[in-house]
């Protein structure tokens, strides 16, 4: 009797128990998946291309000895800026110095000669061809000391242009020799610089067909700005604008050099400096741009795009990208202005399903609602 008992009080205490426990609620239904979109507008877009560039300097000069001899002595500190018409190297002049002594002293004798014939001449003392040799030979001893004295001043070299000057390939002792195949130092005008652009023939065809159709309109007066980007990144504090654009391609690699001037006043770009300049090319009407993140591929490799439409269905579209313009896409076909884009959360659904399009600007106000207080344990 006393284990009858026992168990009822055991069946009893469980139902009890079982009473004081919750209830699984039925989970509430789910409502459609967030998605958070971006209504697409169309306004006008500079189109701007990136293109890689080397740094030219504006002037260069090859300086080379006009006569030979030993030299002297150099003028020039290495890598400081000279001014055109300063020396640069000193000749020995001696040699020079004593032709031309020599060419000035025949030059006095052959003046006297012919001064002296003229005058018999003029009184037919001499025959007429006895004073044309008198004056054929002055003229000659003229020239002769005229040469001279030029190679004299030659024994002196001067900077032909305003610039950075080099390294002296040659020191004090060197032998010289006229027009020797080594210069003696190269000066390099480096403000302004010019920077050489290379672009494919291709965007430059695209370009124009895009200006002929009325698809683009230019950005200027014929007058485009550069903006460069240094090596390390950082962006270049002066505007160049676009001197010239080669008339011929280049058979080897289908691209056309385009040059720009630069103004360098602090010398920051030096020859042979790879740099990233961006051309402006025009200005698109009408253009749509989209975050990148809203473009995806398909299985083929198409790009497509999501758009909420008036139902609050999701609708799959094709689209065409035609370029990269910082973070956004800039599509030429397949959206339209008005139309919702879903930004992100489009991987939630599937095209054809229902969604709850929220703005760009509120989702970061969804994600800061306080959540709700948990519910408190029931206590048996």
């Amino acid at each position: 009797m006393k284990t009858v008992e026992k168990l009822a009080l055991a069946a009893v205490l469980a139902i009890a128990l079982s009473a004081c426990r919750p209830q699984n609620a039925a989970p509430p239904p789910q409502g459609p998946p967030e998605v958070t979109v971006q209504v697409v507008e169309s306004k006008p877009v500079v189109l701007t291309t990136e293109l890689p560039g080397r740094t030219q300097p504006y002037l260069i000069a090859e300086v080379r000895p006009q006569v030979g001899g030993i030299l002297q002595a150099r003028l020039f500190e290495e890598g400081a800026t000279v001014k055109a018409g300063q020396p640069l190297y000193q000749i020995d002049p001696a040699p020079y110095r004593a032709t031309l002594a020599r060419a000035t002293a025949s030059l006095e004798t052959a003046k006297a000669r012919s001064e002296r014939y003229e005058r018999l001449n003029e009184s037919q003392a001499i025959s007429h061809q006895d004073w044309d040799d008198a004056r054929s030979e002055y003229l000659q001893a003229k020239a002769t000391a005229e040469s001279a004295r030029i190679d004299l001043g030659y024994t002196r070299i001067t900077a032909p242009i305003t610039g950075r000057v080099g390294r002296s390939s040659l020191t004090q002792g060197a032998l010289l020799t006229a027009n020797q195949a080594n210069p003696l130092v190269v000066v390099q005008q480096l403000d302004p610089i010019y920077v050489d652009i290379v672009q494919p023939s291709t965007a430059i065809l695209r370009l124009k067909e895009e200006l002929a159709a009325g698809r683009l309109k230019s950005a200027g007066d014929g007058q485009v700005v550069v903006d460069l980007s240094l090596e390390n990144g950082r962006a270049y504090v002066h505007q160049g604008r676009l001197q010239f654009s080669e008339v011929s391609v280049d058979e080897g690699t289908g691209a056309v050099t385009l040059r720009a001037v630069f103004p360098n006043p602090d010398g920051l770009l030096l020859p042979g400096m790879f740099v990233r300049a961006s051309l402006t090319e025009g200005v698109r009407e009408g253009g749509i741009l989209v975050p990148q993140r809203a473009v995806s591929r398909d299985n083929e490799g198409k790009a497509t795009a999501l758009v909420v439409g008036s139902d609050n269905k999701l609708v799959q579209r094709s689209v065409v990208v035609d370029r990269a313009l910082g973070s956004d896409w800039l599509i030429t076909e397949g959206l339209k202005p008005g139309e919702r884009l879903v930004i992100d959360g489009g991987q939630r659904a599937k095209p054809g399903d229902t969604v709850k399009p929220l703005p760009v600007s509120a989702k970061g106000a969804s994600a800061a609602k306080p959540t709700a207080p948990a519910s408190p344990k029931t206590e048996g």
